[in-house]
Order: C-alpha cells, then sequence, then structure tokens
C-alpha cells in the first residue's frame, strides 16, 4: 500500500485518487502514524458487502434448535439519569 503524509496528499489528491483506481489503497499519514486510507469505490463495496440477510445468519447459528431458554430479570428497567 502506497504512503502519503497529509500534506503530500493534500497536494496531491488528484494523483492520490488515480492511483487508488489503479493501484489500490492509498494510506494517509497524519504526524507519521497511519490515520486513513483512500480506495476506490468499487474497493469500498467489495469490502464492505453484506453476505447475507440477518434472518439467514440467525438461521445458521449453531445455536438454531438447542432449545435455549432466556428468561428477562423481573427487576424491570433501571433508573437512568439524563
Amino acid at each position: 500500500m502506497n504512503g502519503w503524509s497529509v500534506a503530500a496528499a493534500k497536494a496531491k489528491l488528484s494523483e492520490v485518487v488515480n492511483r487508488a483506481l489503479s493501484e489500490g489503497p492509498q494510506l494517509i499519514t497524519r504526524n507519521g502514524r497511519e490515520a486513513v486510507v483512500v480506495v476506490s469505490v468499487e474497493e469500498w463495496a467489495r469490502r464492505t458487502k453484506r453476505a447475507g440477510s440477518l434472518v439467514e445468519f440467525f438461521s445458521r447459528s449453531p445455536l438454531r434448535g438447542s432449545k435455549l431458554k432466556l428468561e428477562r430479570s423481573p427487576d424491570g428497567f433501571r433508573p437512568v439519569d439524563l
């Protein structure tokens, strides 16, 4: 992954974007520490794609069919200061 300082990325934003599109994720550092990564929208969509629905997730659960019984506490709600 290519690295850029914030100042360099700011001065060459167009190049950062072009490289993210052609070469992959671009790491931007602030004060010598890793801060953010610039990625193409295709890469972002690929990495954040959902694998199924919530219903499918629960249906694949190893606890499904275990006859697990959960009970709520009879104490009710706790007072909360807002």
